[in-house]
Order: C-alpha cells, then sequence, then structure tokens
C-alpha cells in the first residue's frame, strides 16, 4: 500500500510564498508510483490540503489527515518545507513528535537552535567553527553607531536574526544607515543581528544522512550581481551560481568535512545546506545553517544532487523510507 506523504508548506512569515514554491518543486521531484504525495498549506491555524488549483479542504489536526466525499485519508509522512515559522524553528516538529507521525528533517532543539542564527553560530563557534564577529539585539534593546563602529566595523551586515530568503536583509557601508538597517531587520523579526563583513569567495554545501549513507554533495560558488546574496538574487536570477565550486579538490574536501561535522554536532536529519564564505588565507567561516532549504527546481540542492549524479527521486525516497527503517 502507498504511503500518504504531505508536503507541509506555507508558513507565518514573509517566506511563506516562497515556501509554496520549494513545495510545488518536492511535488515534481518525488515518486508518484510509490507515493500518494499531497501538498499541505498552513497559516496559523488554518491547515488546508491542495487537492487542486481550486479545490482544496481542511486537514484535521486531530488525526493529521482530511475527508473528501466520506473518505478518510491520514498522512504517515510530513516533509517540512516551511521556511520560517513554525516548520523551521522546532515548532511544527513538536507536534509531529505528540502525533508520532515521522518527518523529514531535524527535531525540536536542532531546528530552534538552527533557526536563530546568532545562538547557532556562537553554539558552533565552541565547537572551533569561525563565524563573524557579531551582537545581538533584542526587540527594545539600544546601540549607538559608535558602539556598531567600533565593536563591529563597517561595512557590516544587520539582518534578522531570525528567518531567511534574505529578507530584511542590509550591507550598511555609512553611519547614517546603521539604524535604518536595525529597524528593517526588527520589521521581520523580535530580534536583530550586527556581524562583521567578511570579503571573500561565498560557497554553499549541501549534505543528508541516513542509515545506510552519508552524502556530501558537491559545492556551490554563490556570485551575486549586486552587493550581497540578497532576495533578487535567489528568486529572481541575479546571480551565478557555479557547481561544482571553482576551487580546489583540497578546499572543497574541507569544507565538506566541515559540513558533516556540523551536521553530526547539530544532531540534523534530512537534507540540510551550509553556507561559508572563504576568506584570505583560505580561511573557512560559517554563515549560517539551513535545515530546510529551498527546494525549487533551480534551488541549490537539486543542483548538487545533479553535480552528484544522484537522482533526486531516490533522494527523497530514501530520506522518507529512512524514518520506516530500523
Amino acid at each position: 500500500m502507498k504511503r500518504n506523504i504531505a508536503i507541509v508548506a506555507g508558513g507565518d512569515t514573509s517566506e511563506h510564498d516562497v515556501s509554496l514554491r520549494s513545495a510545488q518543486g518536492l511535488y515534481s521531484f518525488m515518486d508518484k508510483e510509490k507515493y500518494n504525495i499531497y501538498i499541505v498549506e498552513m497559516e496559523g491555524c488554518n491547515w488546508r490540503v491542495l487537492l487542486s488549483d481550486d479545490k482544496q479542504t481542511p486537514v484535521d489536526l486531530n488525526t493529521f489527515g482530511f475527508t473528501v466525499d466520506d473518505k478518510e485519508t491520514r498522512f504517515d509522512f510530513a516533509y517540512i518545507t516551511i521556511h520560517g515559522t513554525p516548520g523551521e524553528d522546532g515548532r511544527l516538529q513538536g507536534y509531529f513528535d505528540m502525533m508520532r507521525i515521522p518527518y523529514s528533517c531535524c527535531g525540536v532543539l536542532p531546528a530552534a537552535l538552527t533557526y536563530n542564527k546568532f545562538a547557532c553560530n556562537q553554539y558552533l563557534k565552541s565547537f572551533g567553527i569561525s563565524v563573524a564577529e557579531a551582537i545581538r539585539l533584542r526587540k527594545g534593546d539600544h546601540i549607538s553607531d559608535e558602539d556598531v563602529m567600533s565593536k563591529i566595523g563597517l561595512p557590516c551586515f544587520i539582518k534578522p536574526s531570525l528567518g531567511g530568503s534574505s529578507f530584511g536583509v542590509s550591507k550598511v557601508k555609512k553611519r547614517e544607515e546603521i539604524q535604518p538597517a536595525i529597524d528593517k531587520a526588527f520589521d521581520e523579526a523580535e530580534e536583530v543581528v550586527i556581524e562583521t563583513f567578511m570579503e571573500g569567495t561565498e560557497l554553499t554545501c549541501g549534505c543528508y544522512k541516513t542509515k545506510q549513507r552519508t552524502a556530501v554533495f558537491p559545492l556551490t560558488e554563490v556570485v551575486p550581481h549586486d552587493e550581497f546574496f540578497d532576495y533578487d538574487a535567489k528568486y529572481n536570477g541575479k546571480v551565478d551560481e557555479i557547481t561544482p565550486a571553482r576551487i580546489s579538490d583540497e578546499l572543497a574536501k574541507r569544507v565538506q568535512t566541515i559540513t558533516s561535522a556540523i551536521y553530526d554536532i547539530l544532531e540534523c536529519e534530512g537534507i540540510i545546506r551550509i553556507d561559508y564564505i572563504i576568506t584570505e588565507g583560505h580561511k573557512i567561516n560559517l554563515l549560517e545553517v539551513n535545515t530546510t532549504p529551498g527546494m525549487t527546481t533551480t534551488s541549490f540542492i537539486p543542483q548538487q544532487i545533479r553535480a552528484a549524479k544522484l537522482d533526486i527521486k531516490n533522494v527523497l525516497s530514501e530520506i522518507i523510507e529512512n524514518k520506516f527503517t530500523k
């Protein structure tokens, strides 16, 4: 009997629509001969199964299922592709844990930790991972321009400590840009991080592990056409994405080794993507860890899977079946 798979997308942040694009990508990749696949869109307490372009039906949160024409369907597995709360920060994982429903990504604690960029980077710093110098602000905190310039310097990045897709991120070059950038970041999240700018080559590396396999993908070199890898670069093509990256085999292996180690340190599951910047002297600096990376047809992970000469349909099946094998 086919398993019923819910691709859970949407969420409660600015990344809602981006998440739905990832859901469509996943739907196109998954093995429809092996699984019954549905997209579940959620926003707040409104969860619905998208049955067609013009038909949808509510999800019963007591069973994580739905009923159509008096026929009840319950989901066997959730593939979480929400970028932002509640799917990337551990809240949704807690619901599925209580419901005893397996899901694609890491559990509550790793999700909550990696969702907070500042907390995650400081934690990994204690394991010897190099990260940018940073200051965290919470709602109500104030920092003077002088403190930012003396402790972090210019240029710097000011961004939400929570969330992704580059919403609310600013590269600040002038003193008078500091406070507006902080305000912009606070519009997206309750915490803001101010980070030292690092000049170098930006790379990203995907990885997944199952009981039978460890796969660390070829690296992608990220070359934005503008100042940094912002929303337009990510989703409107204003970037060159070069897979495999134009770096030495030795450096690529070092990045892949660090990626695998971080996966284990954080107790990740499913597919993750880790972003780095390589500074002078081939120093590898962590930017952030993504535990529910984008999965549109043009996202980094599908590119890297192809470069690894793997079939993404099989990769996704491995991740699903891994939760049902002992």
